[in-house]
């Protein structure tokens, strides 16, 4: 076995968990071309997809075990549901690390640099901040846009014996458990650049499937969600 095998054997074992749904053409290439040096598995949830997204996820993890699950129709209207079975199907794998991102969400490079350092600590949570993308190349920063001024957990070391409880509501239920907040946690510099606003008919898909499926913001906020369409936001140039 040479040197550079040897060293992918040993490090701390990442699983890549995520949701798909006809992305064959937004970012799905790119992040997975993107994360595939620094995860060891996959397991990855279709939810509906009517375009060859589950071919691109076979093709670009080619050569990593991968469990791809295709759901008949999408279950994103119940939203907790949907993340359940996204969990249950990634802890069947026995994860040590799991890596919850969305297919239009990308770590920034230097995660690949810090990866076994940010592993092999105390700590069993992993915080990045989440940059919502309103462009290819700026991020959106107003009173009602401000993610990236937090810290949210994207990483997290598997406990089999801990008992997970979610956030019960069929919109914005979070990506993991609830649970995970007791876990020992660190915030760490790489960013996570979510790209699902970037475009302006991705920006009209979302507006109006929140007032489909959220009419009265009982699960998000309302001023939020009318200015999803704002003509001039407050744009800031993506710096790395």
């Amino acid at each position: 076995m040479d040197e550079q095998a040897h060293s992918a054997r040993n490090r701390p074992h990442i699983t890549l968990s995520m949701i798909v749904r006809n992305e064959e053409k937004r970012y799905l290439r790119q992040a997975l071309e993107t994360h595939r040096p620094w995860i060891d598995r996959a397991v990855i949830i279709d939810d509906g997809s009517t375009d060859g997204t589950a071919a691109m996820c076979r093709e670009l993890l080619e050569g990593i075990p991968l469990v791809l699950v295709e759901n008949p129709t999408s279950r994103f209207s119940d939203e907790v549901r949907l993340r359940k079975q996204q969990w249950e199907e990634t802890i069947a794998v026995n994860p040590e690390w799991i890596l919850n991102l969305d297919a239009d969400e990308i770590l920034t490079t230097d995660f690949g640099e810090l990866r076994d350092v940010l592993l092999s600590g105390p700590e069993e949570a992993i915080y990045f901040r989440l940059f919502d993308m309103w462009s290819e190349t700026a991020y959106r920063e107003d009173a009602f846009w401000q993610a990236h001024a937090y810290y949210r957990p994207f990483l997290i070391k598997y406990r089999p014996g801990m008992v997970y409880e979610w956030k019960e509501t069929p919109q914005h239920c979070g990506r993991f458990p609830l649970s995970i907040q007791h876990l020992p946690y660190a915030c760490h510099v790489p960013r996570v650049k979510h790209y699902g606003w970037a475009r302006e008919e991705d920006r009209v898909r979302k507006y109006v499937r929140y007032q489909t499926l959220d009419p009265e913001a009982r699960y998000g906020w309302k001023e939020q969600y009318e200015s999803i369409l704002d003509a001039e936001p407050r744009l800031i140039p993506w710096t790395d």
